[in-house]
């Protein structure tokens, strides 16, 4: 029986002149991303000020954008200029792994941030002494090793399923879903097993983060005046803007009815929440936040010499 070595990804299939335009787009916005990101990396690395739990939290996310781009947007770019297509099957597999663990990362790294504003926010007397610097370092860690820690089962199970053709995968990443559609015969428990893993790391984090911003919104609103409130507001603005562009695209491609049926708009989505959200969130935490700009503006070169 012939067993499938290498797949075929197809990514987004059209005319060489829509290829060339939408390969420079990418390049673009990888570049923009990797540049926005480590600049809030450094930013928060080389200024004391922002050594605080908050901006710590900030800097790592930063760090993990940089990662999580990484792991589909350089292959997107070679594939775009191959004439073959192809992907091994190993290669597949360890793109499926760290493009859903660092995923999987990112989500623990919303609810934690959630979480801290919840404390800054309904908890102000007792942040300090909640929010040390070791429990947020300790948080840290286990949003690392728990993304890195969480896919393998799935993972492993998916790649001992039998592939002996077609070979082609009809998106710009190696997923569950296309993958499952390739296996020879049909295996109900483990993509119940594999759908369960993804609702509990989607529903989980996202759950803990309404949930904290149910208790900040209430919060809020006992707030006397109205400064007051607009400052409280403006605190969680930023993650409240990039928890719903993750969140909203990622509920579309893995949660919504259409996600088994359109091909072509789980490309546009999956290419969203992987390239686009990384993009934006260096520009979202950055224009809203007064320290974030100072810091900025130094690393960059950008300051006066006004301290």
């Amino acid at each position: 029986m012939y067993v499938v070595a290498e797949f075929v990804l197809l990514g987004f299939h059209a005319q060489r002149a829509t290829q060339n335009f939408l390969f420079s787009l990418i390049l673009i916005v990888y570049v923009i991303t990797l540049l926005g990101n480590g600049a809030i990396v450094c930013a928060v690395k080389s200024d004391r000020r922002l050594h605080t739990p908050m901006y710590i939290l900030l800097g790592n996310f930063a760090f993990l954008e940089i990662w999580y781009v990484s792991s589909t947007v350089p292959n997107m770019l070679v594939n775009m200029l191959s004439k073959t297509k192809t992907i091994s099957f190993s290669g597949c597999f360890l793109q499926f792994y760290f493009f859903f663990s660092l995923g999987t990362t990112e989500c623990c790294f919303l609810s934690v941030m959630a979480y801290d504003r919840y404390l800054a926010i309904c908890r102000p007397l007792h942040y300090p002494s909640i929010m040390t610097r070791k429990f947020c370092v300790i948080l840290v860690c286990v949003c690392w090793v728990s993304g890195f820690l969480y896919y393998p089962v799935p993972i492993i199970l998916i790649s001992k399923l039998p592939f002996c053709g077609p070979n082609i995968i009809d998106h710009i990443v190696c997923d569950p879903g296309p993958l499952f559609a390739l296996s020879c015969v049909p295996v109900p428990s483990t993509e119940l097993i594999c759908y369960t893993f993804t609702s509990l790391i989607i529903f989980g984090p996202f759950l803990s983060i309404l949930a904290s911003y149910t208790l900040v919104l209430k919060a809020v609103l006992r707030i006397p005046s109205g400064a007051g409130r607009t400052k409280a507001f403006s605190t969680c603005g930023s993650h409240l803007m990039v928890v719903s562009l993750f969140y909203g695209t990622l509920m579309v491609v893995y949660v919504s009815p259409t996600s088994g049926n359109s091909a072509g708009v789980q490309k546009v989505v999956t290419l969203v929440y992987s390239a686009l959200t990384p993009l934006l969130n260096p520009f979202i935490y950055s224009l809203r936040n007064k320290d974030m700009k100072n810091a900025l503006k130094k690393v960059l070169g950008l300051s006066t010499s006004q301290n």
